[in-house]
C-alpha cells in the first residue's frame, strides 16, 4: 500500500504550494529585467552626437532609508507595521558618449523595485525557522506576495488566449458565416491581433492594427516579397481544392508587382500624402504592426509572408471541412502570466517613462551649459512611483484592473487559496456560458470545485492541489539546430 504521508509530504509543501510565483519572480529579477534594459539599449538625445549607452542592472537586498539618511535592511514585518513598500533599489550601469569620446561607466540608483516576500533578493531568503521568529515572520508562511504601503498585495495570475498560435473559427458577418483564422502576435508586451477571413467568392481579406478596413491577402503577400502567381499559391498548399480558391484570389488580383503592392497599401495607410512618403509609411506598418513576433526587419517580411500563407490555408481547410474550429476553451490553447511576466510588461513601461525623463533632464542641462552626469540627471522617482501605484491599486498597463488584490488573511487556507487563484480576462457582465463550463483539459489543472457563485462563477478559478507549471523557451536556437539534426529543411530558406 502507498505511503500516502510521503505523497502529502512531498506536494503540499509550504515550497511547492506558491512556488510558480517565486519562480516567476526569481526569473524576472535574473534575465527580465536585463532583457527591458537590452531592448531599449541606448538613450537618445537631441544634444549633437551624444547618448547615454545602457549597461547591467543589478537589485540590491530590500532596505529603507530611515529620517537621518542611514539606509538600513528591512524586514518584512518592519514593512507591515510601519507602512512601507519592501522594495529594493536598482542599479543601472550608464555611459555618455560624447562624439568619439566615452565617458567612464557609472552606477546610478534609477528607482525601488517592490520585492516578493520568500524570493530570492528577500531578506528572509535562507533563514531557519528560528530566525524567522526571530524576525516576527511566521515560517509557515509561504510567500509570494508582496508588501505595499504596509498592505499585503498578491499579484494575480491571469488566463489568456496563447499568443502567436492560429486559431481558427466562424464568424457570423450579417446573414452568413465566414471562416476566419486568426492570430494574437505578441512581441515585447506588444500585442497586435491579425485576422485572414475568408470573404465572398472565396476572396481573402487580411486586417491587423493601424491599418483601417481589410486588406486584399494577394496585395499583402506580393508586398511581402512573394511575388509571383506560383510562389503565392505553393506558399499557400499543394492540395488541387485550395489551389482552386487561391486561383480565384488571382484572378481578382488588384496589383502584379511588389511596388504597386505597396503603393497600394501606402495608399491606404497614408492616404493624401506623397509617393515617396506613402511608401515609407507602409513598408514601416508592415514591419512593425504585421506579426512583430516574427520580427521588425524588413529581411522578416519574407518569413511573415509564408506566415500569412499558413492562415490562408486554415481558412480553406475549415471551409472544405478538412479540420474543425480551435477550441478557444481547451488548455493547449490557453497561456498564464504569471507575477514575473506582469512585473516585467510593468518594469518597461516604467522604464521607458524614466528614459524620456533623462532625456529631457540632459538636454536641459546641456542648454544650461552644466557638464553632464548622470547621478544628476536620474530621478529615481520616476520608475518607483510607476513599479509601486499598480501594485498599490490593481490598475496594470494594458487597461486590466484587479491584477493585484489585497490578500485574503481570513485564515490560512484562504491565504494560500488566494495565492494559487487564476483570473480569465472575460468581462464579468457577459454570459460567456462555454468560458464558464468546466472544460474536461482542466482536470488535474484547475479544480473542478472552488469557484465563487454569481457573475465570477466559471471565470475565477483556482489551481489544483497536484498541479506543475511549465514556462515556455525565449530563445528557439536549440530548437532551430535540433530540426536541423534531424533534417528537417526550413520552408524557403526559413523556419515558419
Amino acid at each position: 500500500m502507498l505511503d500516502r504521508e510521503v505523497l502529502y509530504k512531498a506536494y503540499f509543501t509550504k515550497d511547492k504550494l506558491v512556488h510558480h510565483h517565486i519562480n516567476s519572480f526569481n526569473d524576472f529579477i535574473d534575465s527580465g529585467l536585463q532583457k527591458v534594459i537590452d531592448e531599449v539599449g541606448i538613450i537618445e538625445t537631441n544634444i549633437e552626437e551624444t547618448y547615454v549607452k545602457l549597461g547591467s542592472i543589478r537589485v540590491e537586498n530590500p532596505t529603507v532609508t530611515e529620517a537621518d539618511g542611514s539606509v538600513e535592511r528591512l524586514y518584512p514585518n518592519d514593512a507591515r507595521l510601519r507602512n512601507l513598500t519592501y522594495a529594493s533599489p536598482l542599479r543601472l550601469e550608464m555611459t555618455i558618449v560624447e562624439g568619439e569620446t566615452e565617458k567612464e561607466p557609472v552606477e546610478a540608483m534609477i528607482g525601488m523595485l517592490p520585492i516578493m516576500i520568500m524570493s530570492q533578493v528577500c531578506n528572509l531568503s535562507g533563514l531557519s525557522r528560528d530566525e524567522m521568529i526571530e524576525f516576527g515572520e511566521d515560517p509557515l508562511d509561504p510567500g509570494g506576495y508582496f508588501v505595499v504601503n504596509g498592505s499585503e498585495r498578491v499579484i494575480m495570475t491571469l488566463e489568456d488566449l496563447s499568443p502567436n498560435k492560429i486559431l481558427v473559427e466562424y464568424n457570423q458577418r450579417y446573414d452568413d458565416f465566414i471562416e476566419v483564422a486568426k492570430v494574437f502576435s505578441q512581441r515585447q508586451g506588444y500585442r497586435s491581433l491579425v485576422i485572414v477571413e475568408r470573404g465572398r467568392r472565396s476572396i481573402l481579406e487580411v486586417s491587423f492594427p493601424s491599418v483601417s478596413g481589410r486588406l486584399n491577402f494577394v496585395t499583402l503577400a506580393r508586398a511581402l516579397g512573394l511575388e509571383t502567381d506560383m510562389e503565392i499559391v505553393q506558399a499557400v498548399s499543394e492540395n488541387p481544392e485550395i489551389i482552386k480558391f487561391m486561383l480565384e484570389n488571382l484572378e481578382e488580383a488588384e496589383v502584379a508587382t511588389k511596388e504597386e503592392a505597396l503603393e497600394k497599401i501606402g495608399g491606404r495607410v497614408a492616404a493624401g500624402q506623397a509617393k515617396e512618403y506613402q511608401k515609407k509609411r507602409a513598408a514601416y506598418v508592415l514591419d512593425r504592426y504585421l506579426l512583430p513576433h516574427i520580427g521588425v526587419d524588413e529581411g522578416d517580411r519574407y518569413a511573415k509572408g509564408l506566415f500569412l500563407a499558413r492562415m490562408a490555408e486554415a481558412c480553406f481547410e475549415l471551409a472544405l471541412g478538412k479540420r474543425g474550429e480551435d477550441d478557444k476553451d481547451h488548455y493547449a490553447n490557453k497561456r498564464l502570466k504569471l507575477s514575473g511576466d506582469l512585473m516585467e510588461d510593468l518594469f518597461r513601461v516604467a522604464f521607458s517613462r524614466l528614459t524620456r525623463d533623462i532625456k529631457y533632464q540632459l538636454e536641459r542641462a546641456s542648454m544650461r551649459n552644466r557638464e553632464l552626469n548622470v547621478i544628476t540627471t536620474v530621478r529615481a522617482d520616476v520608475l518607483t512611483e510607476r513599479m509601486i501605484h499598480p501594485l498599490a491599486t490593481g490598475n496594470w498597463v494594458g487597461g486590466r484592473t484587479g491584477v493585484s488584490q489585497l490578500l485574503d488573511r481570513t485564515d490560512y487556507m484562504a491565504s494560500l487559496s488566494h495565492l494559487r487563484r487564476v483570473i480569465s480576462p472575460l468581462s464579468r457582465s457577459q454570459p460567456h456560458f462555454e468560458a464558464r463550463d468546466l472544460h474536461p483539459t482542466q482536470w488535474g489543472r484547475i479544480c473542478p470545485s472552488e469557484t465563487p457563485e454569481g457573475p465570477n462563477c466559471g471565470l475565477v478559478k483556482n489551481f489544483a492541489q497536484g498541479v506543475e507549471l511549465s514556462t515556455g523557451v525565449e530563445d528557439y536556437e536549440d530548437v532551430k539546430r535540433m530540426l536541423l539534426d534531424l533534417e528537417v529543411a526550413p520552408v524557403g530558406g526559413r523556419y515558419e
